[in-house]
């Protein structure tokens, strides 16, 4: 009886260690193959992150080489100066007046549409599937629309309605009180081109806004209706907080749309050169960093100061741009920084 037992126990012993043996086997290859799997990915985002970094690096450094001539000649005063005369005997090259012209038609197309598009963004993200669904994709469309039509449709059509029930009323109002309405209106100026940005800016910054105002809780929006809040304070207290960062975000995404956009610009900001194209009016024309580019580029003699001086500009936008993006990620990491610590106490 005992034997049988002992016989019994030690099969019994010897099946688990076998299948000690075979589980300790099986993890030691998962491990092996999940080190091997994470190695192979380490290297793939490595790489990946490498690459990005070479891109800009050698972007810069080819905008720099390509620009050289100009820089030489001209210095600092190419970013301060004023005047642009290609004429061979007589160039000298100054990129402020495009560059003040990118930033102003930039800012007025952000404080346009990004209003807009929070408010897209909200009536969307709040209102029933049956409606909300067909007008969110409705706007998403919109982003679809090359540049090169809104530019032909603010030429053609547009800015002869804006300028008679819009740009021409406000001179009569205001031209002769207030200098940003002074000049007159012809509807190839600042405000027509700062318009048109604005509408295409509008799906990106909304479409983006919608997703981030769906993302709240749908308990911290019941929790603010509970209290007795109307839908707009219930935006106010419960959605705005928590989706802040997010629509500083989407108003970045938008702000490098507006800075890098060509064609409807060049179509539709009237294409001024030198210290007339330093804006001084919302209905004085004016030119951009890209719209400069955009009209001599073609006509440029390799053999003059004139293409060196166009690279000059890009590299001049594609500064701004970097500026842009570290300025935001800076502002979003401390936004983020005070939301926690406001969690925290």
């Amino acid at each position: 009886m005992y034997t049988i037992h002992y016989i019994i126990y030690e099969h019994f012993i010897d099946n688990i260690q076998s299948r000690y043996n075979c589980v300790k086997k099986n993890t030691i290859n998962y491990h092996k193959q999940g080190g091997l799997s994470d190695k192979i990915f380490k290297i793939g985002a490595t790489i990946a992150g490498t690459f990005v970094l070479m891109i800009i690096a050698l972007l810069v450094f080819q905008l720099i080489s390509e620009s050289y001539p100009v820089w030489e000649k001209e210095g600092f005063s190419f970013i301060i100066g004023t005047d642009w005369n290609p004429v061979d005997g007589r160039e000298s090259f100054g990129a402020l007046p495009y560059i003040l012209g990118t930033l102003v038609v930039a800012a007025i197309a952000m404080l346009i549409g990004v209003p807009l598009s929070i408010g897209i963004a909200m009536f969307i993200s709040d209102a029933p599937s049956k409606i909300g669904a067909p007008l969110g994709m409705l706007v998403e469309l919109l982003a679809a629309v090359p540049s090169v039509i809104y530019g032909l449709w603010g030429l053609l059509i547009f800015r002869l309605y804006f300028k008679d029930w819009v740009e021409q009323p406000l001179h009569d109002l205001f031209g002769d009180s207030i200098f940003l309405f002074s000049g007159t209106p012809f509807g190839l100026d600042i405000l027509t081109a700062s318009v048109i940005l604005a509408i295409m800016i509008i799906p990106t910054v909304s479409a983006v806004s919608r997703e981030i105002m769906k993302a709240v809780p749908q308990q911290q929006k019941e929790a603010a209706y509970m209290l007795g809040a109307t839908k707009w304070e219930m935006f106010k207290i419960a959605v705005f907080p928590y989706s802040k960062t997010g629509l500083v975000g989407a108003s970045i995404l938008g702000l490098g749309r507006a800075v890098g956009e060509t064609m409807a610009v060049t179509m539709l900001i009237g294409n001024a050169t030198g210290i007339t194209a330093i804006p001084s009016s919302l209905f004085g024309p004016s030119q951009t960093t890209s719209s400069i580019i955009a009209n001599e580029f073609v006509e440029a003699s390799p053999a003059s100061l004139h293409l060196p001086a166009l690279i000059g500009v890009a590299l001049v936008l594609l500064l701004i741009a970097i500026a842009i993006n570290v300025v935001a990620h800076l502002l979003v990491t401390k936004m983020m920084k005070i939301k926690e610590g406001a969690i925290n106490n």
